[in-house]
């Protein structure tokens, strides 16, 4: 899945997304094999999100971004998590996958919060990296890391960690949650949490400080899923967050925000084929 970008930008996306999907190729209700090896299942969809404006913020706002997924038509619709990011296994033995990953990285401006004032920018951007992850009881229980690396924003590295436990309640609905675990490097954690001694000056109210690497946040996400139809899929999902560190004790979050990061989301795809 992901993360979040600019609201309104998002919810265009998410709109042109949910309609091409609604109108591609008028695929069938129900993926059927067309006997070649090239058929694909591609999931598309978007998310609505209600959660911080930016890390560390105490307001909420809204935000959306779309979603993406390719499997072969002979590999198993596999269960994840909605915190996840866009990835593609390239290994899959005895229950280990690894494989790229793709992301996004939260914005942050002085639109977001007044108090922000002389602080710098951080722009929206794409990361990119590796995806490592277990199935110790294959189709429920799951251990998943993603490192990945800012392309586009300078924001450098961040490492995430998580285990899910997945529980089919019936044969449409679907039940996960687990822990959380993330980590920034001395790049990351200066560029949205750090504050020049120039950046000090300039807003008058918020002291310098320099936000060294090591763990940001811990914390839990929980989803359900429904199978609409053979095709379509609604998701509600909750993730709370609590920084620590260098990322609870930046004035950003101790003096103008919340340690606690709380972002509910609703989210919809659609699965159809494709074939070459």
């Amino acid at each position: 899945m992901l993360r979040n970008c600019d609201g309104i930008t998002g919810l265009l996306t998410v709109i042109s997304v949910l309609q091409f999907t609604a109108s591609v190729a008028q695929a069938s209700e129900t993926p059927i094999n067309t006997g070649t090896s090239t058929t694909w299942i591609v999931t598309l969809g978007g998310s609505v999100e209600h959660g911080p404006k930016f890390p560390g913020s105490k307001h909420d706002g809204l935000s959306a971004m779309p979603s993406f997924d390719v499997r072969r038509f002979d590999t198993p619709d596999e269960n994840s998590a909605p915190d996840d990011n866009i990835d593609y296994g390239l290994i899959d033995i005895g229950g280990f996958e690894i494989g790229p990953v793709l992301g996004l990285r939260d914005s942050r401006s002085q639109s977001d919060d007044a108090r922000l004032e002389g602080m710098h920018p951080v722009h929206w951007g794409v990361d990119a990296g590796v995806f490592m992850q277990y199935w110790a009881i294959p189709d429920h229980l799951r251990f998943r890391s993603e490192t990945r690396q800012a392309v586009s924003n300078g924001s450098g590295l961040v490492v995430d960690f998580g285990a899910d436990w997945f529980k089919p309640l019936g044969d449409k609905l679907l039940f996960s949650a687990g822990p959380r675990l993330s980590v920034g490097n001395g790049v990351y954690m200066q560029k949205y949490f750090g504050i020049s001694s120039t950046e000090a000056a300039r807003n008058g109210a918020l002291p310098a400080f320099d936000a060294q690497s090591g763990l940001k946040s811990i914390g839990f996400t929980a989803s359900a899923a429904y199978d609409v139809s053979p095709t379509w899929t609604l998701q509600l999902y909750d993730r709370f967050d609590r920084l620590t560190g260098d990322a609870a004790g930046s004035p950003i979050t101790s003096k103008l925000g919340s340690k606690n990061q709380n972002v509910t989301g609703i989210s919809l795809s659609k699965a159809f084929n494709v074939s070459f």
